[in-house]
């Protein structure tokens, strides 16, 4: 008789590169060490932080024996502070995956990032049966059980509904995941490798990008690896509370996303227009420009008509609110953990339309950063939010409301056959373009979800 030859686990190793989480770094640590299956060793990377993350996560530190279904697991929990560190979280992720190229895994982990218990053994066992996948990301949202307060429960009720149509949108194309986001992702060291030789590079990372993860991303793709969204892993990430935490990260987002879609950027972040990965970025900056068209374009012809009486009201215009209601009434019917905030979110249709109107604020000041063409530090400037300080935040709405009152008074000025052939002009333009916003909106909402939930 035959005996069973003994079999090995692949090793996965973790990285956590953490700057400024004392407030979080021990919850993360504590959701690792309670996952169904441990990652084989855990790397604490902490970077240029002035507060006592070191501290509270140098408590983990050591071995750690855990008996799960009466098997005993092991791991080693390590900190490393790097102390000063330009390259910021890129350094930090480059450290780490110098620590790990033995495994088989590298198990990316944000230090405010907290994940389901099986998360672990569910994408080390996707990403073990299928060798054409070099990244797997988990399925994001946000714990909103412990915020309070009316902005940041509104904001983060926001960030949660526009994580599930992210998902959700990724899911039905196959589950292709076009940014392996580093929150709580799962990375093929063989892939890795692969990467840094097409790509002439000696660490995973480079540092020359505002979106690290979207550049490996492509990159993993590039080489011929699938990127993926887990089926069933999910994860727990850092929400915003403020509108000025928000702004910069959101503006840090956009503005490393146009750089990858256009060419000839700075280093060799080059731009790759037609990379199969961006063509859901198109779609979404494309998407932004129609809500950007047809909200503008709407306030300013429904002021116009009203100030010289020539506005006649048409049930038909609220087809389009109706159809935006129930298209996010569905996205949060989706969500595998939704609650009442989410459902009033969208059914009370102005928390979803003030979020969008945020959105578009980020959406142009990222474009408008991109078109000045000046070299900025946008982590920098996402720290300097998340400490409170800075009001960029604010330009959107002081532009707005300047070039409202500008536009305001030069229509005062002009003669009523001009006001009248503008009104008789833009009110048609505007009517076809919501028609075929309206019928994108009808089409994604009678799309089958096929189970999935995000």
């Amino acid at each position: 008789m035959v005996q069973g030859l003994p079999s090995s686990r692949p090793m996965v190793g973790c990285i956590v590169p953490a700057y400024n989480e004392a407030d979080s770094i021990g919850g993360v640590l504590e959701s690792l060490l309670a996952q169904t299956r441990l990652p084989d060793v855990i790397h604490v990377v902490v970077n240029n932080t002035t507060d006592d993350t070191v501290k509270i996560a140098s408590k983990f530190a050591g071995p750690h024996e855990v008996v799960t279904d009466g098997v005993m697991q092991f791991t080693e929990v390590f900190v490393h502070d790097i102390g000063e560190n330009p390259d910021k979280k890129v350094g930090a992720l480059n450290y780490g995956y110098s620590l790990i190229e033995g495994c088989d895994f590298l198990l990316g982990v944000d230090g405010d990032t907290t994940a389901s218990p099986n998360a672990v053994e569910q994408l080390e066992a996707e990403i073990s049966s299928d060798t054409r996948v070099g990244g797997i990301s988990a399925i994001y949202s946000i714990d909103d059980t412990v915020i309070n307060g009316v902005i940041p429960s509104f904001l983060i009720a926001g960030q949660r509904a526009q994580f599930a149509a992210f998902n959700m949108q990724n899911m039905l194309r196959g589950r292709n995941m076009a940014v392996l986001g580093g929150q709580f992702s799962i990375f093929s060291i063989k892939a890795l490798r692969e990467v840094m030789v097409d790509s002439h590079q000696a660490t995973p990372w480079v540092k020359d990008s505002e979106v690290e993860d979207s550049l490996l991303s492509l990159q993993i793709k590039s080489a011929g690896y699938l990127t993926k969204i887990s089926a069933q892993a999910r994860a727990n990430v850092g929400g915003m509370t403020t509108l000025r935490g928000l702004d910069a990260q959101q503006v840090k987002w956009n503005f490393g996303a146009i750089e990858l879609m256009w060419p000839g950027q700075r280093g060799d972040t080059k731009g790759q227009p037609f990379h199969p990965n961006l063509r859901l970025r198109w779609l979404e900056n494309f998407s932004m420009i129609v809500n950007v068209l047809t909200r503008v374009m709407f306030f300013i012809l429904l002021f116009a008509s009203l100030s010289i009486g020539a506005f006649v009201f048409s049930p038909i215009w609220l087809v389009p609110p109706v159809v935006a209601l129930l298209l996010n009434l569905r996205t949060a019917l989706s969500m595998k953990n939704r609650n009442g905030k989410d459902i009033f979110f969208a059914i009370g249709f102005f928390p979803a339309e003030i979020y969008m109107w945020v959105r578009i604020g980020h959406f142009v000041r990222a474009w408008t950063k991109f078109a000045s063409n000046k070299q900025v530090d946008n982590w920098a400037e996402q720290a300097k939010a998340e400490r409170g300080s800075g009001n960029a935040y604010l330009v959107p709405l002081l532009v707005g409301l300047a070039a409202a009152a500008a536009m305001v008074f030069i229509w005062m000025q002009l003669p009523i056959v001009i006001q009248s052939t503008i009104l008789w002009i833009g009110w048609p333009i505007l009517g076809v373009t919501t028609v075929l916003q309206t019928l994108t909106m009808f089409f994604t909402l009678i799309k089958r979800h096929r189970g999935y939930k995000v």
